[in-house]
């Protein structure tokens, strides 16, 4: 059987991106462009000064939790495939939306063979997936045959890992950045001549749980495409704000809140009494909360003062979690919400998809909403970045103090 390493890089060296996936690919460039450019003072973006471009880029992007997702392999693609192809491309050349969709069709594939038992188990598939496929994307980028690709992508083996206990802290996405980084660096040593063995990725794929039989080069580039997200935290929270959004409730006269979902859809819900902001993005109770109390759960809802709010605090003591055993991904289901009031009212609502998933793609004015917030304050246009020019744009933004 040919490896997964050498099936994947023939697939990355053979592509040629259609229509459908060079749209995918500038959309994925303004979505990630625009995130990482609202996390420009995140104190962890600092913290990662002295990174190289790409890994700082990667943890600007997914320091807010507001970059997309990739449902059946539950990967953030976008935020490790943009920042590889940006800093590797425009070294090569050019050719930046071709390396972003290798790199992605190639993390999309390998999240995938993970499986959600990989997702379960605890392990960041964000990373595990993504150095390898960072390793790809800089490799495609440089212009390397598919031997040197598969040789890449398993000197980017050790470096697929990655934890969820890191949710709600510094390390999340800190360990997004390094699994960029690796990737790049397993490029470059490919493309000096390293030698690998590129059944390594199929023996790793095994020791972490995946199914190497399961990986799939058919289809397009990215089978069955993105979610992008209109609330920035957790891809488990955006049903539940978007179902309790709707709900004209006064938040005052809430006194208990009823929620019933799959198991599944909260494995990464970790925080249960949040403090900060960043633990506030993985808990349930308190994305209850904010979407009983703000109008729109954006960029001021998850604050550490946010998230430390008298009232919040209350309404997330009155949130009870009804879970249905099974799923095995973080849309399965509906969720149901009833929301009770002191005057005996109860209110209900359910949903399965929220908007901005693939079955409920973002509107242009969604998508454009989301990129005018980020953006705010700052002299640029996301209409017109492009692949040539986006990495100036960042640079002049968040400045490295290493390349």
């Amino acid at each position: 059987m040919t490896s997964v390493a050498v099936t994947l890089a023939e697939w990355a060296a053979g592509l040629e991106p259609d229509r459908e996936d060079l749209e995918l690919a500038h959309r994925s460039l303004l979505d990630t462009v625009a995130v990482t450019l609202a996390a420009r003072e995140h104190r962890v973006t600092r913290l990662a000064a002295a990174l190289p471009e790409g890994a700082r880029w990667a943890v600007a992007g997914h320091v807010l939790d507001f970059d997309d997702l990739h449902m059946p392999s539950t990967t953030h693609v976008s935020v490790v495939c943009v920042p590889t192809a940006l800093a590797t491309a425009e070294l090569a050349g050019g050719g930046g939306a071709r390396a972003y969709l290798a790199a992605a069709g190639v993390m999309a594939r390998l999240g995938t063979a993970l499986g959600w038992r990989h997702y379960s188990a605890g392990w960041h598939a964000t990373c595990t997936a993504g150095a390898p496929a960072a390793a790809a994307g800089a490799a495609v980028a440089f212009g390397l045959p598919a031997e040197r690709i598969a040789a890449a992508m398993a000197l980017a083996v050790p470096a697929a890992g990655g934890v969820q206990r890191a949710f709600g802290t510094d390390a999340k996405s800190l360990q997004v950045g390094f699994a960029v980084e690796a990737g790049i660096r397993a490029a470059r040593l490919a493309a000096a001549g390293a030698q690998a063995d590129p059944s390594a990725l199929d023996v790793w794929l095994g020791l972490v749980g995946g199914d190497p039989s399961a990986v799939d080069p058919s289809g397009p580039s990215v089978p069955n495409g993105l979610a992008i997200k209109l609330y920035p935290c957790c891809y488990a929270l955006q049903r539940p704000i978007s179902a309790l959004s709707g709900l004209s409730a006064d938040p005052a006269a809430v006194r208990r809140v009823v929620l019933r979902t799959p198991e599944a859809t909260v494995v990464p819900l970790i925080h249960h009494r949040p403090d900060s902001g960043l633990q506030g993005k993985f808990s349930l109770e308190y994305a209850a909360a904010a979407a009983l109390l703000d109008s729109y759960a954006g960029f001021g809802s998850f604050t550490d003062e946010a998230v430390r709010r008298d009232e919040a605090r209350r309404l997330v003591s009155v949130v009870e979690t009804k879970l249905d055993p099974g799923g095995d991904w973080l849309l399965d289901g509906e969720l149901e919400a009833e929301v009770h009031t002191a005057d005996g009212a109860v209110l209900r609502t359910r949903q399965q998809y929220p908007p901005g998933s693939p079955a409920r793609p973002p509107t242009p004015d969604q998508l454009a909403a989301k990129l005018a917030d980020c953006v705010a304050g700052l002299d640029t246009d996301p209409d017109e970045w492009t692949w040539e020019n986006a990495a100036e744009t960042l640079r002049r933004w968040l400045p490295c103090q290493t390349n």
